[in-house]
């Protein structure tokens, strides 16, 4: 029969915290060392990891809201251009007759729509798809790796 003061006899006085799977030492090994720096460093990374993804989540949000906004933007100025075309069509109609109005209106939008189209097309045409200066500092670099010393 087991007393409660040979129970309290046999425990071991160092034995580890429930929980923990080291058993405390006053002088810890280098691998111990190793291994709970291995265990911090994860554990920041973990912690920085999750605090990049919630910055860039309200970055998302800010930047989608934004978006939104630019878009309505974007339409309400598409109808302030069709009313005012409209507002000119009636303008000018007081001077010509309604369908000759609504033709030089169409015709100033499409005389505007070529120039940008011949304007867009010429700048289009001087942009380059390749990277330049990131092309030559690669061949640099592959350059310095073969032959380091030159």
């Amino acid at each position: 029969m087991v007393t409660p003061s040979s129970e309290h006899a046999t425990a071991q006085p160092d034995a580890p915290f429930a929980g923990s799977t080291r058993a405390p030492s006053a002088d810890p090994s280098i691998g111990e060392l190793v291994g709970e720096i291995s265990e911090d460093l994860t554990q920041l990374v973990r912690e920085e990891v999750e605090l990049a993804k919630a910055e860039i989540k309200e970055s998302a949000t800010r930047a989608g809201k934004a978006a939104g906004m630019l878009a309505g933007s974007g339409y309400a100025g598409h109808l302030v251009l069709l009313m005012g075309s409209l507002a000119a069509v009636f303008g000018l109609a007081h001077v010509v007759d309604l369908a000759w109005a609504a033709l030089i209106v169409t015709g100033f939008w499409a005389l505007l729509a070529a120039v940008l189209c011949v304007v867009g097309r010429k700048r289009l045409k001087t942009v380059s798809a390749k990277p330049e200066r990131t092309v030559e500092t690669l061949k640099e670099d592959a350059q310095w790796a073969r032959n380091p010393t030159s």
